[in-house]
């Protein structure tokens, strides 16, 4: 196809009459800029920040602007791509049918970047007028002002504000002027938060644009639907960090009024100019998408900031979210209309009622098996699939409310279904997991998107379910057996340096998906074995993959996902990562790891939404009125974002598994980002949640009509809950209420187990309790966990003020849910705590 890309002629270039000045500059305490007359106009000749006092010139500055144009509207058709052989791309395959709409989405011109004509120039005119350059062009397609100015509030930062008049009918997009670049070479760290991230340009258009492994070799457009922050950046191998940012309110408004408005484009993204260069971009309007057709006479503005500093790119991706996008001022506007505690003791009903949970049992090799129907799309399912999905949360919970239900109609056959879902035949496959799903009326167990078989899946349904299965029931000797055979797998598989495949076909044994690494933390599977087997080859087999993994993954910020439906694109399992590395620093205490894990989870945070900016305008959902911050995206993580995920027409999730590990992280690096992250995923959801069950539906889009075909979700969202609450508590209290943590759950995120063993409360043993109806208050914004000491001497009530507003409430307890007897009857309580503060009430008990 014909690229145009042409250098149109602008008239009257550079004659005296033309130029009000020949020297342009603008200067902040960390910025200076200086322009001068050249033969194609006026040119940055010097952009340098200050560094230690003294002014560093950026390296190849150079100030050059495009202007997109289409007198019709880009076609949306695919185009072909050609790989590094000059052959087409055939991607995906046909199975996928989730993906392909997006493969055409992404092949289509607009985002490859080929659409329409290039208008690429450099201002004829410019006056100085203090502290504000002003800049003019023109052709025959349009005319061009643009404003640049320093913001007194961060020196770092320059605002530009580009108006385009149009002079003829058409198509018209306005990209951020190229202020520089970087050589291939030059650069240390690139990525637009939410689809990007790396040290390197990536040829592979499968690795870069669909996996987000490496910085594409095209200068491809994304979608603000799936950009987590609007804000792509590049940091030089000098230590200088440039981004280009949004100003809020430029990109498109998920829920715009009374529906859904996710899919519609308003910005584009890249870290490339439209001729190659490495530099971030922005362009708005989007040529052929909203609001960039225009009249003759009719304008189009686009504002913007650009900032650098000698800072590395975290850095300045955190000044975009917390001063720019003023992420921290969410939490100021939530409220709550009941706790999470509430919410956990609503799904306890939930889950213990046959009908609602969609509980099954069926008999499968003569052993009575039980799991949740799932409804889902599940290969060669016919509507019969059934899963479990958090066997962690399910012991737990059933240990810490001492449940007979729980105890006697689902923990017993839930841990058939787990020994049953390990292969057994001796051969190529004995240990790994057989599959996540058992198919009814096939009577087999199979993976979610073919018939294949993955090394991280036996981590996760066996070494994961059957390791926390172990800590409550330690004696249970075909778990161990289990675990030893899941163990011995992963061991066979792995190679050499540490790796293994991503997944092998059933029936040849032949590795699958060699087009990708498995970039997952499949080790912590050894992990598992070696705290629960303590032998040693276990732990070394772990610190292998581990150190393969840091330097393949997190070292290049290369990841790979766990949904088969969406052909493993990155998700959640980096969120895992993270925590899997922190427990393998815990137990060796080798800094490497603590550092990966910390390094991983700051680039887990640009799977966040930080935008729009949540405020109070009124919006319809369903015919109801909500604030605009109830239903915000805001503080929500992706399933997948990037190019094929979810993120691009479900918008993100509310499971936030995450939440827990962010705050450990807080508590371990006092970064306030993780903590303000956790709790904007956690708190104040109640527009996404059933009324009647506690349930938050996972898709964003869908809004709160609780679980729907996916029952088993109650379960994760009562493992990240708890594991929410008593991070925080921990954190809150300096260490004064810990309980030990299980291993982590499946697939959806690095959350963890509790109440297999005491922790201690004030220094005491205790173990954890929840009962229904122990506790009544009626202010929403306290969560609690109690605990009983180990000798029956005290209850704990482990109190939480989950809002930024201090507390002053009254607490009604009911001991005979217990049943205890406490030495002083009283039953009522007083309590008061700060914002985000904790009380830890004692209450002694009689012998």
């Amino acid at each position: 196809m014909l690229k145009h890309t042409f250098l149109w002629l602008i008239g009257g270039l550079m004659t005296g009459s033309a130029l009000a000045q020949d020297r342009i500059s603008l200067e902040s305490g960390a910025v200076r800029m200086q322009w001068g007359a050249a033969q194609q106009g006026f040119e940055l000749q010097n952009l340098s920040i200050k560094k230690n006092g003294k002014w560093q010139p950026v390296p190849h500055a150079g100030g050059e602007y495009t202007i997109l144009y289409a007198a019709d509207k880009p076609s949306q058709n695919p185009e072909t791509v050609l790989n590094a052989a000059g052959q087409p791309i055939l991607f995906p395959e046909s199975i996928y049918r989730y993906i392909i709409p997006l493969w055409k989405e992404l092949t289509s011109p607009v985002q490859l970047n080929t659409a329409g004509e290039a208008w690429h120039f450099y201002p004829v005119a410019a006056k100085q007028e203090g502290s504000k350059p002003t800049f003019s062009a023109g052709n025959h397609r349009a005319d061009m002002k643009a404003t640049w100015q320093p913001d007194p509030a961060f020196p770092s930062d320059v605002l530009v504000t580009i108006t385009l008049t149009a002079k003829a009918d058409g198509y018209f997009s306005i990209a951020t002027p190229t202020i520089a670049n970087w050589r291939e070479n030059g650069f240390s760290w690139a990525g637009i938060p939410g689809y990007f991230q790396g040290n390197a340009i990536e040829k592979d258009f499968i690795k870069s644009a669909v996996y987000m492994q490496g910085i594409p070799a095209k200068p491809i457009l994304v979608r603000d639907r799936a950009a987590s922050t609007l804000a792509p950046f590049v940091e030089g191998k000098n230590g200088v960090t440039m981004s280009v940012i949004a100003a809020p309110g430029t990109a498109r408004d998920p829920w715009a009024d009374s529906v859904k408005t996710q899919t519609v484009w308003r910005l584009g993204l890249s870290l490339m100019n439209r001729k190659g260069q490495l530099t971030p971009t922005l362009y708005h309007p989007v040529l052929g998408e909203e609001n960039s057709f225009l009249r003759k006479g009719q304008s189009a503005t686009f504002s913007f900031r650009y900032t650098l500093q000698n800072a590395d790119w975290y850095t300045v991706y955190k000044h975009a979210v917390n001063d720019i996008y003023r992420f921290p001022d969410f939490l100021a506007l939530k409220s709550t209309r009941r706790s999470l505690t509430d919410r956990i003791l609503a799904m306890h009903r939930y889950v213990t009622n046959d009908s609602t949970s969609l509980w099954r049992t069926e008999t499968f090799h003569g052993m009575k098996i039980g799991a949740q129907a799932y409804l889902g799309g599940v290969y060669g399912s016919e509507k019969d699939a059934m899963k479990n999905s958090d066997y962690g949360a399910m012991w737990m919970l059933a240990t810490i409310m001492n449940d007979p239900v729980l105890q006697e109609t689902r923990l017993p056959f839930a841990r058939n279904f787990k020994l049953q879902q390990q292969a057994t035949e001796p051969g190529f496959f004995h240990g790994a997991a057989a599959g996540q799903y058992y198919l009814s009326k096939s009577k087999r167990f199979t993976e979610e998107w073919g018939p294949y078989v993955e090394p991280i899946a036996t981590t996760y349904y066996v070494l994961m379910d059957a390791g926390n299965v172990l800590l409550f029931n330690p004696g249970d000797t075909a778990m161990r057996r289990e675990v030893t055979a899941a163990a011995d797998r992963l061991l066979s598989w792995m190679d050499a340096q540490g790796q293994w495949q991503v997944a092998y076909d059933q029936a040849t044994q032949k590795p699958m998906f060699r087009e990708v690494d498995d970039l997952r933390p499949t080790f912590y599977g050894l992990l598992i074995a070696w705290k629960i087997l303590k032998q040693p080859r276990y732990l070394a087999a772990a610190q292998k993959g581990a150190d393969w993994f840091i330097r393949h993954a997190v070292d290049s910020g290369r990841f790979l996902g766990v949904c088969g439906d969406t052909r493993f694109v990155p998700d959640f399992a980096t969120a895992q990562s993270a925590q899997a590395l922190l427990e393998l620093y815990e137990v060796t205490r080798k800094e490497k790891y603590k550092t990966a894990a910390v390094n991983t989870a700051k680039m887990y945070t640009t799977s966040i939404f930080t935008h729009p900016v949540p405020n109070n305008a009124i919006k319809k959902v369903n015919g109801v009125e909500r604030k605009d911050w109830e239903i915000s995206q805001a503080g929500l993580s992706f399933e997948h974002g990037g190019t094929f995920g979810s993120a691009n027409y479900r918008g993100p999730i509310l499971l936030a598994s995450h939440a827990g590990m962010f705050v450990r992280m807080f508590a371990l690096t006092k970064d306030s980002l993780f903590l303000n992250m956790a709790r904007a995923a956690a708190l104040g959801r109640d527009a996404f949640v059933d009324d009647a069950t506690g349930v938050a539906s996972y898709y964003w889009d869908v809004m709160n009509k609780g679980a729907g075909p996916y029952p088993h979700h109650a379960w994760w969202q009562i493992g990240w809950i708890t594991d929410y609450l008593l991070a925080e508590a921990e954190m809150r209290s300096g260490g004064k209420v810990v309980f030990p943590r299980g291993f982590i759950t499946p697939k959806v995120g690095p959350h963890q187990s509790y109440g297999f063993a005491p922790g201690k409360v004030n220094g005491t043993a205790a173990r954890l309790l929840l009962r229904q109806g122990l506790l009544s208050c009626e202010n929403p914004y306290l969560d609690y966990y109690c605990a009983l000491s180990t000798d029956n001497k005290k209850l704990f009530l482990v109190l939480l003020n989950n809002d930024d507003e201090a507390m002053s409430a009254s607490l009604r307890i009911h001991f005979d849910r217990i049943p205890v007897t406490p030495v002083d009857q009283k039953d009522v309580f007083a309590v008061k705590m700060k914002p985000y503060g904790i009380q830890i009430v004692e209450i002694p008990l009689r012998g």
